[in-house]
């Protein structure tokens, strides 16, 4: 039985917004995130060909636009052209769905995340996973941490004051941040854990373990070898109610779901 005081704790972070009920990515789905209550918000951070951070998964943006070409090589312009919404149910309908406003599903950059995140009137983080193709690397870094120094988040006093953490599946991406913020926590994204790891331990420039549910449920006790060598978990992506019990009683520290309001439910949080 998991107690309420250990679900209380389990902070639940909005994978690409709340992207279950919104298209991925878009204002529309992280001003869901905000009004569902969500803790964090989790996004992706691509650098267009002309030097702006963008909000999108995939190295190309076909799956989530009407348009095609590698983000990296498409300047700013070129993807606000583009709707970053229509897709979003198309399979389950007999016509495009109508998400109101056109800017609440163009191409969404990280400053006007930022901006979200400052308006909402409340304390919510972010996790922002740094993606990048060989071409941008280091830079993608770079611009990140200047963004984040415009709006005062670049230097916390300590870790434990951040309201940004840095996530990547690249411990060479971690290590940059790292040692550019020493303040910034860094989240170390797993899809398998490999050998050298299997004690609990992180890469240089890594303080959060960031397994996926599928590692979770078939290494449970992983997690607890993480926490004796002074980790946390912050488990991705975690949208079925057996997963979020399975979390919940292992004691990870964060939930990263496309589902915040259902899993801030089922932990008995309004």
């Amino acid at each position: 039985m998991v107690t309420q005081a250990r679900q209380n704790h389990i902070q639940v972070v909005a994978h690409r917004g709340a992207s279950e009920d919104a298209p991925e990515h878009t204002l529309a789905a992280y001003m869901k995130a905000i009004a569902d209550g969500a803790d964090a918000l989790e996004c992706d951070v691509r650098l267009t060909a002309d030097g702006h951070l963008v909000c999108v998964h995939d190295r190309r943006v076909n799956r989530t636009s009407n348009g095609r070409g590698a983000v990296s090589a498409l300047e700013l312009a070129d993807l606000t052209a583009l709707d970053f919404g229509t897709w979003k149910g198309r399979e389950d309908a007999t016509e495009s769905p109508d998400w109101g406003d056109p800017s609440l599903t163009s191409v969404l950059t990280l400053e006007r995340l930022l901006e979200l995140v400052a308006d909402s009137g409340r304390r919510v983080e972010l996790a922002i996973e740094t993606k990048h193709p060989t071409r941008w690397a280091g830079q993608v870094e770079e611009r990140l941490l200047q963004l984040l120094g415009r709006f005062g988040l670049a230097a916390p006093a300590t870790a434990e004051d951040s309201s940004v953490r840095v996530m990547s599946f690249s411990a060479r991406s971690l290590h940059r941040v790292a040692a550019a913020a020493p303040t910034i926590p860094t989240v170390y994204l797993m899809q398998f854990v490999s050998p050298r790891l299997r004690d609990g331990r992180l890469p240089a420039g890594a303080r959060i373990a960031g397994p996926s549910i599928r590692i979770v449920r078939n290494h449970p006790a992983y997690i607890e070898r993480l926490h004796r060598a002074g980790h946390r978990a912050h488990v991705w992506t975690v949208n079925e109610p057996a997963d979020v019990e399975l979390c919940a009683g292992l004691g990870v520290e964060a939930i990263i779901t496309n589902r915040p309001r259902q899993v801030l439910s089922q932990l008995g949080r309004p």
